[in-house]
This record gives C-alpha cells, structure tokens and sequence, in this order.
C-alpha cells in the first residue's frame, strides 16, 4: 500500500492526533456519495479494524479498509488553503473521472461496481 502525506497534511494530522492521544493514526477511505460515485472519507482511526492495511508515514499510522484500498492505492493527500478554507485535496492515480463540483470521483473498477 502506498498512501502518502505531504508535509503540510502530515503536520495537520498530528496536530489532530495529538487532541486525541488514544488514537491508533490516521483513517482513509472511500464510500458512496455524490454523482460520480465514491468520495473520500478522513477520520481518525480509533480502533484497528479487521483487514485494514496499515503504512506508517513519519510516525503516522494510514489505516485503509480492504474495500477502500484499490480505489485509494497510491494517493498523495495534501492539506491546502484557498482563500479562506483549508482542506485535504487528493492525487488519486486510480481516478477516472470526477464530478464538476468535485465531491466525487470513479474508478475504472468502480464502473463495473
């Protein structure tokens, strides 16, 4: 598995570990959302879940579940601000296409899905 964090998300996880000291690391997956199909989910991983693939980043524990994995495999997470937000923006090599408002994304596998 191959999930990486530039340095300005690494430093926005830690910050949010830290608030949360029992955590195991960071979470990173996909569900079903938007038009395009699938969409990002970043939380914290506060307990290890059965099949979870585990990279570890500078410290940090990248927690993705084995439905996840594919669609994710090779993403760099970034942490930008624009204007006045800040948000986690991603390079998703297995990205086929995306919304135009941006909230979603497919696969080539999550056609077939």
């Amino acid at each position: 598995m191959a999930i990486k964090l530039t340095p300005a998300a690494l430093e926005r996880v830690r910050r949010f570990l830290a608030a949360e000291p029992d955590a195991l690391g960071l979470r990173f997956g996909v569900e079903r959302t938007g038009c395009s199909g699938w969409g990002y989910v970043v939380d914290i991983a506060r307990e290890a879940r059965e099949g979870d693939s585990v990279t570890v980043q500078d410290g940090v524990r990248i927690h993705v579940d084995p439905d996840s994995l594919p669609m994710v495999d090779g993403t760099t997470i970034d942490f930008v601000r624009r204007g006045l937000n800040h948000e986690f923006v991603f390079d998703n090599p297995n990205a086929a296409a995306a919304c135009g408002c941006g909230e979603s994304f497919t696969t080539d596998a999550g056609k077939a899905a």
